[in-house]
Protein backbone atom coordinates (compact mmCIF):
# COMPACT_ATOMS: atom_id res chain seq x y z
CA UNK A 1 0.00 0.00 0.00
CA UNK A 2 1.17 3.63 -0.81
CA UNK A 3 0.33 7.20 -0.08
CA UNK A 4 0.97 10.38 -1.45
CA UNK A 5 1.21 12.27 2.02
CA UNK A 6 2.66 11.25 4.96
CA UNK A 7 2.09 12.93 8.45
CA UNK A 8 4.20 13.76 11.07
CA UNK A 9 3.34 13.97 14.84
CA UNK A 10 3.22 17.76 15.05
CA UNK A 11 -0.21 17.42 13.18
CA UNK A 12 -1.96 14.95 15.31
CA UNK A 13 -0.78 17.19 18.42
CA UNK A 14 -2.40 19.93 16.87
CA UNK A 15 -5.63 18.04 15.88
CA UNK A 16 -6.33 17.31 19.58
CA UNK A 17 -5.25 21.12 21.10
CA UNK A 18 -6.96 23.88 20.51
CA UNK A 19 -4.80 26.27 22.15
CA UNK A 20 -4.11 27.61 18.60
CA UNK A 21 -7.10 27.64 16.91
CA UNK A 22 -5.50 28.31 13.44
CA UNK A 23 -3.48 25.25 13.32
CA UNK A 24 -5.91 23.05 14.91
CA UNK A 25 -8.38 24.01 11.92
CA UNK A 26 -5.16 23.19 9.14
CA UNK A 27 -4.51 19.77 11.25
CA UNK A 28 -8.31 19.31 11.02
CA UNK A 29 -8.41 18.84 6.88
CA UNK A 30 -5.70 17.40 6.87
CA UNK A 31 -6.54 14.61 9.25
CA UNK A 32 -10.12 14.64 7.57
CA UNK A 33 -9.14 14.33 4.06
CA UNK A 34 -6.26 12.05 4.81
CA UNK A 35 -9.00 9.98 6.30
CA UNK A 36 -11.78 9.65 3.95
CA UNK A 37 -9.30 10.06 0.62
CA UNK A 38 -6.78 7.61 1.62
CA UNK A 39 -4.17 9.93 0.56
CA UNK A 40 -1.89 9.78 3.81
CA UNK A 41 -0.36 7.23 6.16
CA UNK A 42 1.83 7.10 9.27
CA UNK A 43 4.31 5.09 10.65
CA UNK A 44 4.50 3.11 14.03
CA UNK A 45 6.89 6.29 15.03
CA UNK A 46 3.86 8.54 14.74
CA UNK A 47 1.91 6.35 16.63
CA UNK A 48 3.75 6.47 19.77
CA UNK A 49 4.88 10.29 19.48
CA UNK A 50 1.08 11.35 19.80
CA UNK A 51 -0.11 8.76 22.30
CA UNK A 52 2.75 9.68 24.70
CA UNK A 53 2.41 13.11 23.79
CA UNK A 54 -0.81 13.70 24.71
CA UNK A 55 -0.91 10.80 27.85
CA UNK A 56 2.17 12.67 29.33
CA UNK A 57 3.16 15.98 28.08
CA UNK A 58 -0.24 17.61 26.25
CA UNK A 59 -1.26 20.76 27.43
CA UNK A 60 -4.79 18.92 27.19
CA UNK A 61 -3.96 15.82 28.21
CA UNK A 62 -6.17 12.61 27.05
CA UNK A 63 -7.06 9.71 29.80
CA UNK A 64 -6.13 6.49 28.36
CA UNK A 65 -10.08 5.98 27.54
CA UNK A 66 -10.01 9.02 24.80
CA UNK A 67 -6.21 7.82 23.83
CA UNK A 68 -7.44 4.28 23.19
CA UNK A 69 -10.98 6.09 20.87
CA UNK A 70 -7.95 8.61 18.96
CA UNK A 71 -5.83 5.36 18.33
CA UNK A 72 -8.75 3.65 16.64
CA UNK A 73 -10.71 6.07 14.73
CA UNK A 74 -7.33 8.06 13.73
CA UNK A 75 -4.06 6.65 13.97
CA UNK A 76 -4.53 2.99 12.97
CA UNK A 77 -6.37 3.59 10.02
CA UNK A 78 -3.44 5.85 8.64
CA UNK A 79 -0.64 3.44 10.27
CA UNK A 80 1.07 1.81 6.81
CA UNK A 81 5.04 1.52 8.39
CA UNK A 82 6.10 -0.41 11.37
CA UNK A 83 9.29 -1.17 12.36
CA UNK A 84 11.63 -3.37 10.72
CA UNK A 85 15.29 -3.70 10.15
CA UNK A 86 14.79 -2.20 6.58
CA UNK A 87 13.16 0.87 7.64
CA UNK A 88 16.07 1.44 10.53
CA UNK A 89 18.54 0.92 7.61
CA UNK A 90 16.79 3.47 5.86
CA UNK A 91 16.66 5.78 8.42
CA UNK A 92 20.52 5.32 9.05
CA UNK A 93 21.28 6.34 5.05
CA UNK A 94 19.40 9.01 5.68
CA UNK A 95 20.55 10.47 8.46
CA UNK A 96 24.33 9.99 7.06
CA UNK A 97 23.13 11.73 3.79
CA UNK A 98 21.19 14.62 5.32
CA UNK A 99 22.28 15.14 9.17
CA UNK A 100 19.00 14.96 10.50
CA UNK A 101 18.65 13.84 14.33
CA UNK A 102 17.71 9.71 13.99
CA UNK A 103 13.84 10.15 15.02
CA UNK A 104 13.49 12.65 11.72
CA UNK A 105 15.38 10.66 9.94
CA UNK A 106 13.22 7.43 10.88
CA UNK A 107 9.92 9.85 9.74
CA UNK A 108 11.71 10.34 6.53
CA UNK A 109 12.89 6.61 6.31
CA UNK A 110 9.14 5.43 6.22
CA UNK A 111 7.79 8.28 4.10
CA UNK A 112 10.33 7.21 1.45
CA UNK A 113 9.62 3.44 2.32
CA UNK A 114 6.04 3.60 0.91
CA UNK A 115 6.56 6.07 -1.78
CA UNK A 116 4.91 9.14 -0.35
CA UNK A 117 6.02 12.39 -2.08
CA UNK A 118 5.20 15.00 0.37
CA UNK A 119 5.73 14.95 4.28
CA UNK A 120 3.58 16.98 6.55
CA UNK A 121 5.60 18.53 9.47
CA UNK A 122 6.53 21.31 11.18
CA UNK A 123 10.37 19.80 12.41
CA UNK A 124 11.94 19.74 8.96
CA UNK A 125 12.52 22.60 6.60
CA UNK A 126 10.14 23.86 4.24
CA UNK A 127 10.24 23.09 0.46
CA UNK A 128 13.24 21.14 1.24
CA UNK A 129 13.77 17.72 -1.19
CA UNK A 130 14.60 14.38 -0.03
CA UNK A 131 15.01 12.09 -3.10
CA UNK A 132 11.31 12.40 -4.30
CA UNK A 133 10.27 13.66 -1.23
CA UNK A 134 9.39 17.00 -0.39
CA UNK A 135 8.76 18.48 3.22
CA UNK A 136 5.92 20.94 3.38
CA UNK A 137 4.86 22.82 6.73
CA UNK A 138 1.09 22.91 6.44
CA UNK A 139 1.45 25.50 9.43
CA UNK A 140 3.50 27.64 7.62
CA UNK A 141 2.20 31.25 7.28
CA UNK A 142 1.85 32.07 3.07
CA UNK A 143 4.29 34.58 2.31
CA UNK A 144 7.22 32.65 4.94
Amino acid sequence: MSAEIFIDTNVFIYHLDGTDPRKQSIAERIVRQALLEGNACISFQVVQECLNTVLRKARIALDVVQARAYLDAVLAPLMQVSASAPLYHRALDVQARWHFSFYDSLVVGAALSVGCTRLFSEDLQHGQRIDTLTIHDPFRASGH
